[in-house]
This record gives structure tokens, sequence and C-alpha cells, in this order.
């Protein structure tokens, strides 16, 4: 990475002055404008200080979100078009709430449409209805899980989808979606530039499995890991009610463990925690399921929690396939795991008994809880801030705590994964006590 992979696009020259700045009364907010030159450290550490002090580098930087004092758009002319694409997750509705209060109460814009069902929703021969969107029309929004504007997965043709833009004259769209959305609204933001076009393309990064490169979390995350806490919870009353009980749960976490690790470490029941960073041997003096019998002849009773992406070398590389959105469609390892289970404890007649439990669906349809509530308000408000100043081409995210912008190739150059030489699967081993390796030799 260099710096020049962290510069933001612009549409050009920002000229009227913002709404933010024209409204601002005596006993009104008092807005602290982001200039461009204002920038997040990548590396904080005293290590990168003193080799860029040295080497006279200037340190690697993401560009601050907030508000602009000049903006490119005029509001009493802007229009807007939101979409969500991609698999559920929490704070979905509360991401399209803010957009649209920010939009209405501080800039002034009453023109905004939601896109039905995705980037399906610009391509005529779906014939799906635009919705017009008002602030007292998503005023009750957040208290809902899943949608108001539904979605889908699955490429569509990027030319319709700028026809479509330009039919509709919106000059900013908001791309609420995961890796495979981002990597739409990127190909949108190209044609859109091919055209010389002057319409903002702006990605708010959604994942419930918080692997989004260089965005420490994304929104929905912490509302999963908090509604597995609980789900682990009674898994392990499950456990514990019989001899040599096994729980196995199931999460989400295609390519990442962040969900299972931070479930683990809110519930501190769970023995073992299986995820897609860290290949395991199933059989073998060192394999999972003699480790797992050992527990149960110590304790009698075992948690597993396992990511749906874990074990991919247990799977036949030729049935792999992938979903609309290109996304590999795992085996389901819980199913595959609890199957292992049966078959070897029961072929050496040693007791147990097993539950197996998928929340997954449960999970990614449910409200934001209030800290992600918070969050997603935030990353709206930042996007509107940063679209509005006529950046293009970018998500916000979040570094060291506070709000970024970064180019959308950036946000999907690699999947975001747990470092398991880390401080967070170092805890998790610690909360787990289970084996730093369950390979054989």
């Amino acid at each position: 990475m260099n710096q020049n992979d962290f510069i933001v696009k612009n549409l050009g020259r920002t000229s009227i002055k913002s709404p933010l700045k024209q409204t601002a009364k005596k006993y009104g907010p008092v807005f602290k404008f982001v200039d461009d030159s204002e920038r997040i450290l990548y590396d904080t550490s005293l290590e990168n200080f003193h080799r860029c002090k040295d080497s006279g580098e200037e340190p690697v930087s993401f560009e601050k979100a907030g508000p602009r004092e000049n903006v490119f758009f005029e509001p009493a002319k802007t229009k807007v078009g939101i979409v969500t694409c991609g698999g559920l997750c929490p704070g979905l509705n509360n991401v399209i709430r803010s957009l649209v209060n920010e939009l209405h109460y501080r800039y002034g814009i009453d023109r905004i449409l939601g896109i039905k069902y995705g980037f399906e929703g610009f391509v005529p021969k779906y014939n799906h209805p635009l919705i017009e969107l008002t602030a007292p029309g998503v005023s009750e929004l957040h208290l809902m899980g899943g949608t108001f504007l539904g979605t889908s997965r699955g490429n569509q043709d990027i030319g319709q989808i700028v026809d479509t833009l330009e039919i509709l004259n919106i000059n900013i769209l908001f791309c609420i979606g995961g890796d495979g959305t981002l990597r739409g609204a990127h190909a949108i933001h190209e044609e859109i530039e091919n055209r010389k076009l002057k319409i903002a393309v702006a990605g708010i990064p959604k994942t419930i499995d918080n692997d989004i490169n260089l965005i420490e979390k994304s929104f929905g995350f912490e509302t999963a890991f908090s509604i597995a806490n609980d789900i682990i919870r009674n898994a392990h009353n499950e456990a514990i009610a019989a001899f040599n009980g096994i729980a196995l749960v199931k999460l989400m976490g295609r390519d990442s463990g962040f969900i299972a690790a931070h479930a683990a470490l809110a519930i501190q029941e769970v023995n073992f925690v299986l995820i897609p960073e860290i290949s395991f041997d199933l059989y073998g003096q060192r394999g999972f399921l003699r480790i797992l019998r050992k527990r149960l002849e110590e304790r009698h009773h075992a948690v597993v929690v396992v990511a749906e992406g874990a074990g991919k070398e247990f799977f036949e590389k030729q049935k792999l396939v992938k979903d609309l959105s290109g996304n590999i469609k795992n085996e389901d390892i819980g199913v595959y795991i609890k199957e292992k289970i049966i078959e070897e404890f029961s072929s050496k007649q040693f007791p147990f008994a097993i539950r197996y439990i998928d929340p997954s669906y449960i999970i990614r349809s449910a409200p934001a809880n209030a800290n992600d509530s918070k969050f997603c308000n935030l990353l709206a408000q930042n996007a509107v801030h940063a679209a509005m100043a006529g950046k293009t081409d970018f998500v916000t995210g979040n570094w060291n705590s506070l709000f970024t912008l970064l180019p959308i190739p950036l946000a999907i150059a690699q999947r975001k994964k747990i470092d398991i030489e880390g401080e967070l699967w170092w805890n998790v081993l610690e909360a787990t006590g289970q084996p730093t390796s369950m390979k054989n030799p």
C-alpha cells in the first residue's frame, strides 16, 4: 500500500456554501467543518513514527470524514438514490433512515428515491417499483430488522444501471452492501466516469462478518455476536444437561471468524472455536475429535462454535460453487462435523449427546442493538457529508475510532481476516483453553 491508494476521487470544485453553514444560528448547532487536508494515520505505532521521521516519508493515512464548509451539489437541484444489496444484516434500515434524515433535515434535499431489490431495481426487465423516501415515511424504520428496500444478489448490466441513473436524473447514489455490492458500485462509477457524468457513488460497507479491508468494524457485527452470545449461553445449558453433552453452534463467517471469536470472548463458555483462518485435523493424536473426547472425559460437556467457512480442506475443490454474488458457497461444515462426531463416538461406543444449532438467519435479520444503531447513524451521516462535497467511488469507514473515507478499490482489495498470531486470537485461546493447533505433525 502507498499513499496514492488512499486518495478519494472528487467530481470537481466545491463552490457552493454548505447549508450547514448557512443555517447555523446563534443558539443552533456549531459545526466543526473538516478540511480535505485532515488525515487519519493508518499506523499509529511509535515504531512507524520513528521510521517515517528517519526516512522523511509521509506516513500512510486516510482522509478524515465529516462535513465540508463548501459542497459540490446544490441541494435544491440534487436528487438521490439509495439501494441495498446482498444478504441481510442488522442495521440496514437504520442506515436508510439516517441517510434520509440527514439529506432532508440537514441539507434540505427532498427528492430521494429508494431502489427496490438491489441492483435489479435499476434494470427495466424486472419492473421493480421505485419508492419515494421521506423523513416521516422512515421515522420508525430503525425498529425493524431486514431491509425496507429489499435486496438481491447477482451481477446486473452496468450500462443499464447507469442508463437508469441518467433517466431518473440521480446525482448521488448510496450503495449499502458488502464486497460484491462495492465491486458493483465501483463498476457503476467507472461507467459514469466513461460517460463524463457528474454522479457521485458512495458506499456504506455492510458485512455481518466484519471482513471488509481497512475498516475496523462494520455495522451489524456487534449485534450479531451479541445475539450469538445469548444463543451460546442456551447451548451451554443444553450441553451441561446431558452426560457428555455436546452443543455445536454454527455462526456466520465465510472467510473470517470474527463473529465466532468475539462471541466466544463475550460468553466465556465456549471450549472450541473453529475458524476459516486456521486449518485443523479431525482424526489423529492432535485432531479435533481426539481432543473433544478428552474434554468430555474430564468435564462431561463441551461447547463448540464453528464459523461457516471453517474446514474448507475437508471438501473436494471441484464441488465448490459460487452464489450469485460470486462468493464461494461452502458445504455445511456444521452438519459435517456433527456427522463426524456421531460416526466417531458411536463406532467407539463412547456415550454422548449432541445438539446442533444454526441460528444464522435469525441473527442476520434482527434489528440493530443500541451501539450498532448509533454506528449506523454516524456512517450514514458521514457518507452524506462526503457525497454532497462531490466525493465519489468511496466508502465510509472507521479507523482508530475515527470515521474515515477510503476508495472502494482499496476496501475490496482483500478480505480482512483474524491475525492468528495477534492479540484477538490469543485472547480466544486463553478463554477456551483449546490447543494452539489441532493439526497432526
